[in-house]
């Protein structure tokens, strides 16, 4: 069984299998835990982060600007929410940051046993 099969998807969310639907420029939102943040110092700054969901996994650029609004979530999220604009250059698929969550709470969610029948009592 997938370790996302109970991921409570947050509302709104694209697959990251499906990123290749909206068309380029178009302003989706995606979720799921931070495998990899990269900030390599020819960058000028820019942080790449790459995110899996049960589906695959997407590539999120965050530029300077939006790592200094939304810092506290780009560092210490192990679960992020990010909203942006799809960019499609030379066969990649890139989501461009314009607001990032931290919804590492919901991961709680996956670690929680599911009440059994028995245990329910109304």
């Amino acid at each position: 069984m997938s370790p996302y099969a109970n991921w409570p998807r947050p509302p709104a969310c694209l697959p990251h299998d499906q990123l290749d639907i909206p068309p380029n420029g178009a302003r989706i939102a995606v979720a799921g835990l931070v495998l990899v943040r990269q900030r390599p110092g020819t960058a000028k700054g820019v942080i790449f982060i790459t995110l899996e969901d049960e589906t695959g996994i997407s590539n999120i650029i965050v530029w300077r600007k939006m790592y200094e609004r939304f810092r506290r979530a780009v560092i210490a999220g192990r679960a992020l929410k990010v909203t942006g604009r799809v960019q499609r250059e030379s066969g990649v698929t890139h989501v461009i940051a314009e607001q990032i969550e931290d919804i590492s709470h919901m991961l709680d969610d996956l670690v929680r046993p599911e009440p059994t029948r028995a245990a329910y009592q109304p």
